[in-house]
């Protein structure tokens, strides 16, 4: 296997002087992620200097550095590391010769980004890069791109965004060859104002991608005109996909599978393809679709993308499904706790409205970045968990608030101020036959009650 960079190679990306011949198989700017054979880039923040961190990398393994300060062990000094790191990701995107697809969107970013790598890489095995957890901004971005080997035939890059630009930045070090926004939807409505001009920001996706690039739109979103009309400007194909019959990707047909999922049958400009989506809901279906799409135009294999699509895993922290043992049987724990908008709410309580359960638990937390829009769009969850058939709500933070208000009974509720506080609630409240989703924002920590849950079993404490 070749090395990813030479020590060489990145004092002539990052314009820098390298103290020592090195080579590198990987990139990390967090200590604490260093492996074996990485270069660690010592980046200077706000609270901290990663320079401080320099011989606690090499400890772990690091075979050379990109730094702005002296430094010991192996490195190329630069004046900006930052800078540094972001010029080495626009030289490995520049040697790499394959396609390229960017991801965007309010909700579903990261499933998709991840259901498009399945798809590619059963076709292309061990040849598609592909950005790992949620590194999506302007630091996350650059490291993805940095750590993609010259030979990859398929990349695949998140981008997210909470202004204005910032997606204007990022598409176009990413370059992409298709880009895709997956949904608009009002997340970081806090510094928009509105969902126009969020979808404004998103569709700014479209100014990096590559000469005959492809667009790639939500068809059955309200801001669809908006995103359509800044894709005419560069793209050279559009294609939308959706449940409308009028989308170039649509789903002309979707039943309910088995095992779980959706039996779907899909048609694209120039085929028509029967495959099954292993996450249920109706918005793993709009993903998947979007999936196809991106797949046909960066010329991989359909077929495979759908055999993909059926083995997809759920991801921790964005639909895992997990079987948890409690007394007298087992109960459904749905773990969506790693984010959160109104939009992806009212999915996934529709979604567990469908579950076949005794009881549908939902734990829901506060919703972050919405600005003045806040309570209003808490308290709007109240009809969406009533199509859900809610049997009992856990509302978690000072957000929830005004949902708990607007159910007035409707629904039995309990509301706690935090997690650490709905921890032993939901213990003691689970029982064999329930259905429990976990939902809320990041900064609520859901995640910590899943894990909680998650250590009871395994510990054998069934309430």
């Amino acid at each position: 296997m070749s090395d990813l960079w030479t020590s060489a190679d990145i004092a002539e990306a990052t314009g820098g002087a390298a103290s020592a011949p090195f080579a590198v198989s990987g990139v990390a700017f967090d200590s604490r992620e260093v492996t074996q054979g990485d270069l660690f880039v010592a980046m200077k923040g706000e609270t901290t200097d990663g320079h401080r961190f320099i011989d606690k990398a090499f400890a772990q393994g690091a075979a050379g550095a990109i730094v702005s300060d002296a430094a010991d062990h192996p490195h190329v000094r630069v004046t900006d590391s930052a800078a540094a790191l972001e010029a080495l990701g626009v030289a490995a995107r520049k040697r790499m010769a394959g396609k390229v697809v960017g991801v965007t969107g309010s909700v579903g970013k990261t499933g998709t980004k991840e259901a498009l790598f399945l798809a590619l890489d059963r076709a292309a095995p061990g040849r598609v890069h592909r950005s790992v957890k949620s590194y999506n901004n302007h630091v996350g971005v650059p490291l993805s791109l940095a750590r993609m080997p010259r030979d990859s035939a398929f990349g695949i890059f998140e981008m997210g965004m909470n202004h204005a630009g910032e997606l204007s930045a990022l598409t176009r070090q990413v370059r992409p060859h298709a880009a895709i926004v997956t949904a608009i939807a009002p997340a970081h409505i806090e510094f928009f104002g509105t969902e126009a001009k969020i979808a404004e920001a998103k569709a700014e996706i479209f100014e990096g991608l590559e000469p005959g690039g492809t667009a790639i739109i939500p068809y059955d979103s309200p801001h669809v005109a908006t995103l359509y009309n800044k894709a005419e400007r560069h793209a050279g194909r559009i294609l939308t996909f959706g449940m409308s019959p009028d989308a170039d990707v649509c789903a002309l047909e979707t039943v309910p599978a088995p095992a779980g999922g959706t039996l779907v049958t899909a048609r694209l400009p120039d085929a028509e393809l029967c495959f099954t989506v292993a996450a249920p809901g109706d918005h793993w279906v709009s993903n998947a679709l979007a999936v196809l799409a991106a797949v046909e135009a960066v010329g991989g294999d359909l077929a495979a993308a759908g055999l993909a699509l059926a083995e997809m895993p759920g991801l921790p922290g964005r639909g895992e499904r997990r079987i948890l043992p409690v007394a007298g049987g087992e109960a459904l724990l749905i773990d969506e706790s790693y984010n959160a908008n109104p939009l992806s709410m009212a999915a996934t309580l529709k979604q567990l409205g469908r579950e076949t359960a005794d009881r549908r638990i939902a734990v829901l937390g506060g919703m972050r970045e919405l600005g003045s829009a806040s309570a209003d769009l808490h308290a709007g969850l109240a009809k969406p968990m009533g199509e859900g058939a809610v049997d009992f709500a856990l509302l978690v933070g000072a957000e929830m608030a005004p949902l708990a208000d607007a159910l007035d009974g409707a629904i039995a509720y309990a509301h706690v101020p935090d997690t650490a506080s709905a921890i032993p609630l939901i213990r003691k409240e689970m029982r064999a036959g329930d259905a429990i989703l976990v939902k809320g924002s990041n900064g609520v920590g859901l995640s910590r009650l899943v894990a909680a849950l998650g250590e009871a079993a395994r510990d054998g404490d069934t309430n």
